[in-house]
């Protein structure tokens, strides 16, 4: 059996591969409150989480799926991680900077195991999760 990378290379060199769209839309779409955000998990936490999408990783877990599950019914080929912001950097404006690591390393999980899911599906069209990254909230110098 080939790599998910060669699967892939084959796969681009087929057609064109569409990736998700946009999740921050979706996600604004589940009307989620600061409740939402925070959790039982984080319920004390002194900060508000809301507007927070890496957090809904470690506590909305199901919201989550639920918008992979969304883009490759709509026949996505590669589900972005929902970890835009899900860096120490950027995660320390919400006072979750310690939580950056949890929220990759869950949504990875969360994404793959949707994409999995799919692929056992309909094994003609195997899915794909890419991780996200996005730019920091704050200007770095050398």
């Amino acid at each position: 059996m080939s790599s998910a990378r060669e699967r892939l290379e084959a796969l681009c060199e087929e057609r064109i591969l569409v990736l998700d769209g946009a999740t921050g839309s979706l996600i604004q779409g589940f009307g989620l409150d600061e409740a939402d955000h925070r959790g039982e998990r984080f319920r004390e936490h002194p900060q508000d989480l809301k507007g927070n999408d890496p957090v809904l990783n470690l506590v909305r877990p199901d919201v989550v799926g639920e918008i992979h599950e969304r883009y490759y019914e709509a026949g996505a080929d590669i589900c972005l991680t929902v970890t835009f912001t899900a860096t120490s950097i950027s995660q320390s404006e919400y006072g979750l900077q310690a939580y950056a690591y949890e929220m990759n390393r869950e949504a990875a999980a969360t994404a793959r195991r949707v994409a999995d899911a799919w692929t056992g599906r309909t094994p003609e069209q195997p899915r794909f999760v890419a991780g996200s990254i996005g730019p920091l909230n704050k200007t770095l110098s050398l």
